[in-house]
This record gives structure tokens, sequence and C-alpha cells, in this order.
């Protein structure tokens, strides 16, 4: 197996927000993830790229512990948020996920109206003592999400009665209500349509300086457009590591350069 090599020697992130070391993902007696190492930065959006199946969204799951929902799912290794291992017996998992937020592929807005859905985590976790204060973070929440002009007056309507990319956009909305440090996105546009698609792209470079962001995406050209740090993954395993540009242009291993330039994938 080809070493994990990075692109270049300037890649050290001084203050990196989550650290993962020598992270295993297991799915039973399968092994899902081998050995990965990488260090998300405060400042930066970094995208995972590689063929379906590679590993990367099963990596990304890992980051906010959503692979416990999985059964047979087993994690070993060492992944940090600001110096403390998550999966570490103290950890409070609930509290982590509003730490590190997640966006799926599909929107999933809950069955409630706009207002709710936004309004719902930082209800749960204490953050809005009087409705005056959940009426500020719902408002800042959508605006953040580039959403509020849209939905401004029909707040009381139901979120599943949006448009698919109003509904990812409200999803964005719902992760960042609760104030988070990281958010997660697994592939956030691949049920979306080219316009949606775009707002979500102008959305994450808003949004980047705010929140650490990893992005997982089977679109390259999005990666190249949306990120300052690329990982690809191949077989489970992180092949290369490095400044998207050079990822790109300048790739160090032959399977990276394969992939990019589409001999497979």
């Amino acid at each position: 197996m080809t070493p994990l090599t990075t692109t270049n020697d300037d890649l050290t992130i001084t203050d990196p927000k989550m650290k993962a070391h020598g992270v295993d993902v297991f799915y039973g007696e399968k092994q899902a993830i081998k050995d990965v190492s990488i260090d998300v930065g405060t400042d930066l959006v970094t995208a995972f790229i590689g063929p379906s199946g590679c590993g990367k969204s099963t990596f990304l799951r890992s980051l906010n512990r959503m692979n416990d929902t999985v059964a047979s799912a087993r994690v070993t290794g060492r992944i940090e948020l600001d110096g403390e291992d998550i999966y570490a017996p103290s950890m409070d998992v609930v509290q982590l996920r509003a730490r590190v937020g997640m966006v799926f592929q599909k929107p999933n807005p809950f069955p409630k109206s706009i207002y709710d859905n936004v309004g719902y985590g930082p209800r749960i976790h204490g953050l809005a003592p009087a409705k005056a204060d959940l009426d500020v973070i719902v408002e800042r929440a959508l605006v953040r999400a580039g959403l509020w002009d849209e939905v401004k007056d029909r707040l009381g309507e139901s979120g599943t009665a949006l448009s698919g990319g109003q509904q990812q956009r409200l999803c964005i909305a719902r992760a960042i209500a609760v104030d988070p440090e990281v958010i997660l996105m697994d592939e956030p546009c691949s049920a979306l349509d080219p316009i949606a698609t775009a707002k979500i792209e102008e959305l994450i470079h808003e949004l980047r300086g705010k929140y650490a962001i990893v992005i997982v995406t089977h679109n390259m050209q999005q990666a190249a457009r949306v990120s300052q740090r690329t990982a690809f993954f191949h077989l489970g395993t992180l092949v290369e590591y490095g400044k998207t540009t050079d990822i790109f242009t300048n790739p160090r291993q032959e399977r990276t350069k394969d992939y990019i330039t589409g001999r497979y994938g």
C-alpha cells in the first residue's frame, strides 16, 4: 500500500479544530476505514473526494459519532475536538452533535413549521430562555443560511412545503442555530438542481471562517470551487491530502491523478 502523501510542506494546521489519528472504522467484520489521520482547520473548508463506496461518508460520520447509530459499527483510533477525545466515555454525545452539526445528502426538515425547525435545537439545549431570545436566534440562523428574505413572512408554514434547495438551506439554518463549531456536510447538493446548488456553494463561502466546514462531495468541480483543503479517499484509505489547488493541478499519487483525470470513479 502506497503511504499517504501531502502535497506540500506548509500543510501544517497550526490550530486544528479537529484531529483524527489512526482511525479505523468497522461494520461487523468488514473494515470500511483503514488508519486515517487528518487535521481539520478552524477557518478552512475541507473537502473529502473519492469514488462511491471509498469510505469518505463513513469517515465523516465518525467525526460526530453518527456511526454510533449503526449497531455493528466500531471506531478505533483517536478523534479530538479541541484536544478532547470525542469517543471518551465522559463525552456527552448530544452536546457533541450540537458542537459538530451535520447536514445530510437529502434535505430532512422536521414536519414542523419553519420557525420550529430552526428553534428546535436552541430550545432543547436551553439556549433561549425566553421567546424573544428564540426569535433572535431563529432570525440570525435564517439570515446566515441565506433564507430569511424568502421565508420571513411565512415562518409558521411547514418546512416540508419549501423547495428542495430551500429545505437544504433550512437544514443548514437548523444546524447553525445551536452555534456549532464544526459543520459536516454529506453531499449536500446531490439532490439539488444547479441553481439551488450554486446557492448552497455561495452559502458555504459565506460561512467559512465562522465554522470549520467539512464537505463530502462526488463532484470534483464543487470541491475545487468551495474548499481550501482536499482529501482523496480510495478503498477506505486516505491516499492524499493537501491544498485543493495542488490536489487538482499537481497530485503526487498516481491513484489521485487517475481519479482527477477521470480514469476511474
